[in-house]
């Protein structure tokens, strides 16, 4: 215990590649989501049939709505 090293913010063992992964995959999936609901706005545009049950796409909605707030307006 004596030997701790400041710098590691609490963690047993330092693992930056872990966090750089995280953080790329949470703005990953913004674009993700992103492009998922314009082409579904899209095809609802254009009056294609689509297979896609409509509480998916409405949670989509949803989260898009929060992963937004959360990483462009709260911050």
């Amino acid at each position: 215990m004596r030997n701790r090293n400041n710098d590691s913010r609490g963690q047993v063992i330092p693992l930056p590649w872990l966090e750089n992964i995280l953080v790329i995959l949470g703005y990953g999936a913004i674009v993700v989501n992103a492009l998922f609901l314009i082409l579904i706005f899209i095809f609802y545009s254009f009056k294609t049939d689509i297979k896609i049950p409509r509480w998916i796409i409405i949670f989509n909605i949803i989260i898009f709505v929060c992963q937004f707030y959360f990483h462009f307006i709260f911050k």
